[in-house]
């Protein structure tokens, strides 16, 4: 039990910690998105690009990680799923080719949630979509999507996969201590702006 559940995790981890967002804007000859606004290798960022489509590929990509680590392990042990989920999480936070300086895993969280409660996860992109809408900044709509999904999954009576999330949304909330800062000053960038 114990060598599946590393072994999930590690599987996880290294699906997770492939840079889609910086692949494809190298790929695109739009050169490293690490140099560009937030220095993140996440959707929004390359958004920054101007790049809509990139953006959406990235975006794609990035949560797929998640779900496919979490169906993939969940198939040959359904007990390791949870553990393929966090591996995948952390690969985007910490990819060990770009020296654990990765995303804020803001899309793989997502693609994590849709692999194990794919309902939840419907209640995160509404509630993303709802503050993106209102406000035009992509923390405060992921954040805010954060808060609620351990919740949810609390009262629908999934234990195990709520306590993963608890861990996951606070280091979404470690990750983004920058943008929770210029939130309180006014100066977080908003959706679209370039960078």
């Amino acid at each position: 039990m114990t060598y599946g559940l590393i072994l999930a995790l590690v599987f996880g981890y290294l699906l997770g910690s492939i840079p889609f967002g910086l692949l494809l804007t190298r790929a695109a000859g739009l050169g490293d998105v690490r140099k560009i606004g937030s220095g993140n290798i996440g959707a929004t960022n390359v958004l920054r690009t101007g790049n809509k489509g990139l953006a959406a590929a990235t975006l794609l990509l990035d949560a797929l990680k998640g779900t496919v680590a979490v169906v993939i392990s969940g198939h040959f042990a359904p007990e390791t799923a949870v553990w393929a989920g966090l591996g995948a999480f952390l690969g985007h936070l910490f990819p060990v080719w770009l020296g654990f300086k990765g995303g804020k895993g803001v899309a793989t969280y997502l693609g994590v949630l849709i692999g194990l409660a794919w309902q939840v996860a419907l209640i995160f992109a509404v509630v993303w979509l709802v503050m993106a809408f209102l406000f035009r900044y992509s923390s405060l709509a992921a954040l805010t999507a954060a808060v609620v999904v351990p919740i949810a999954l609390y009262f629908m009576s999934a234990p195990q996969t709520a306590v993963l999330f608890v861990v996951m949304s606070i280091i979404v909330f470690i990750k983004h201590r920058a943008n929770i800062s210029r939130l309180l000053a006014g100066s977080e960038g908003k959706i679209g702006a370039k960078g």
